[in-house]
């Protein structure tokens, strides 16, 4: 090989496939740099593995521990021998290990990238619930990074080892890909997707991946990374942006974007203002920002609008939601002196401005979209007559 990589092998009773994956890998390897761990195989694996003795670096998992627990013992394995990229390779016999040629070729252009094998997963061999499961995780890895892959579930990658001693992984099965490439990516490390190809219609191939079970897993890893990525990451990144850029510019930018339309900008900003006098303080973005992802809209905008909150014009809010309130909520507890509050007055005028504050939103959110609506189209308008002229 032409950079200091080394392979790992996971492997887990996969006696019909793992002597060709093995074989394939020895022939770009310079010796020494092929990392096999055994997971607790049955004797078939075993007896395979005995023919490598000189060939290959052997880690053995006395049970069945995970895939994860063994791709982390190979990583530990990798930077204990100073090695400074690894290749993973499934040996289930999809992958083809002559494409480590493609991705070493890629590896030397951007060395401290992490470079994900992109299989195509349109070809008709590929299992529907295989497709199903790297669309779901495609789209909670972009939810919780911003960034949007191709093949988020490939076993054929090559990671960069030094950032991963600064990161902490906790998981040990399947979800262990889906955790270090989102903690890689918080990292701000390079993602890097390489056309490969992949081979799914053979009777050799035996998948350990189990439906349920491992669906379960994920969606519990995806849960706590999800909210990591709302109560950290994503305010992180949003200051870094906003930082670089300078807000003003960022607000510029996106008002004037030509890719979007008028009525989506004037949406996001109505949303934005919605949301910001909506009765829930303190998590009017928590709540709002993955709904504007969800529906795709202006993320920039949403949260300056979402700024009407802001301290000095929180007194207002509160007022006239009081007082729309009142036409919609019959009140005969309101505050007169200290002795006038208990509980149930406490509750009943809360209920008054609550009900107006839903009104408020509504109302003034549908008065700013329409706002800004009108401006756009002034502003269109005007930037054509400039332009005839």
């Amino acid at each position: 090989m032409n950079i200091t990589a080394c392979v790992i092998i996971p492997t887990y009773n996969n006696a019909q496939t793992l002597k060709k994956v093995i074989d394939g890998v020895l022939i770009f390897s310079s010796g020494n740099d092929v990392i096999v761990i055994n997971d607790g195989s049955t004797v078939d694996t075993t007896e395979i593995l005995k023919q490598y003795d000189e060939q290959i670096i052997l880690l053995t998992n006395k049970t069945n521990k995970g895939k994860g627990y063994s791709l982390r013992k190979g990583f530990e394995e990798a930077i204990r021998r100073g090695f400074k990229n690894a290749i993973t390779i499934d040996s289930d016999g999809q992958h083809y290990p002559e494409d480590i040629d493609v991705i070493i070729k890629q590896a030397l252009k951007y060395p401290e990238a992490l470079l994900m094998g992109s299989r195509n997963m349109d070809q008709e061999s590929v299992p529907g619930k295989s497709s199903f499961g790297n669309k779901f995780s495609n789209f909670w890895f972009w939810v919780e990074t911003g960034q949007k892959l191709p093949d988020t579930q490939t076993g054929f990658r090559l990671y960069p080892l030094e950032p991963l001693k600064k990161i902490k992984l906790f998981t040990t099965k399947f979800e262990t890909e889906i955790e270090v490439i989102v903690k890689l990516a918080w990292k701000d490390v390079k993602i890097i997707p390489v056309n490969i190809r992949v081979l799914y219609d053979m009777k050799e191939r035996v998948s350990h991946f189990r439906p349920f079970r491992d669906f379960t897993r994920i969606s519990i890893l995806n849960t706590y990374l999800v909210t990591l990525t709302l109560f950290y990451h994503l305010p992180l990144r949003l200051f870094k942006y906003i930082k670089k850029k300078g807000i003003f510019t960022i607000i510029k930018d996106e008002v004037f974007r030509s890719d979007e339309s008028i009525f989506k900008k004037s949406l996001s900003v109505g949303f934005g203002v919605f949301m910001g006098i909506v009765p829930i303080w303190g998590f009017q973005l928590l709540v709002g920002i993955p709904l504007a992802v969800l529906f795709r809209l202006n993320k920039v905008l949403f949260i300056t609008a979402a700024n009407i909150s802001i301290p000095p014009m929180i007194p207002l809010i509160i007022y006239f939601s009081y007082y729309l309130g009142g036409f919609f909520v019959s009140n005969d507890l309101k505050f007169q002196s200290m002795t006038d509050i208990t509980l149930q007055s406490i509750h009943a005028n809360f209920v008054q401005y609550a009900t107006g504050a839903c009104v408020l939103a509504l109302i003034t959110g549908i008065f700013f979209m329409a706002l800004t609506y009108i401006t756009f189209l002034v502003l269109k308008f005007k930037n054509r007559i400039t332009d005839k002229t």
